[in-house]
């Protein structure tokens, strides 16, 4: 009995995971039509991009060079780049950024990969 109790929990909390997991996406409105879902995952979301853009200039970080081209899914080296906080309105906040070869990108700090490079 206690086994096909524990078994219907455990089944409960997996049907459920899918929504709880989904529960961390926002709704992009843009001039007030829905324009699409984004999550975290994404990093700086479309519309705010600009702005982030002006952000890191004006902040006038140094440019690191890496002998390695800098695309999205990369890793970093473990020495000789700094990477700062994303500021909390720009909605990217688990990530940080840099400026590499010339790019400002968005890294994962735990494991260096680069999850986004901002045109």
């Amino acid at each position: 009995m206690r086994k096909s109790a524990f078994a219907l929990v455990v089944l409960a909390g997996a049907a459920a995971f899918p929504a709880v997991a989904s529960a961390q996406a926002v709704i992009v409105e843009d001039r007030g039509v829905t324009t699409g879902v984004a999550t975290d995952d994404i990093g700086i979301a479309d519309d705010l991009r600009p702005r982030f853009r002006e952000y890191v200039v004006q902040e006038n970080v140094p440019d690191y060079a890496i002998p390695d081209r800098v695309m999205v899914g990369g890793i970093l080296p473990e020495t000789g780049v700094t990477y700062y906080d994303v500021p909390q309105q720009f909605g990217a906040n688990r990530y940080r950024y840099s400026r590499v070869n010339g790019q400002f990108i968005l890294v994962e700090p735990r494991t260096r990969r680069i999850v986004q490079v901002l045109e």
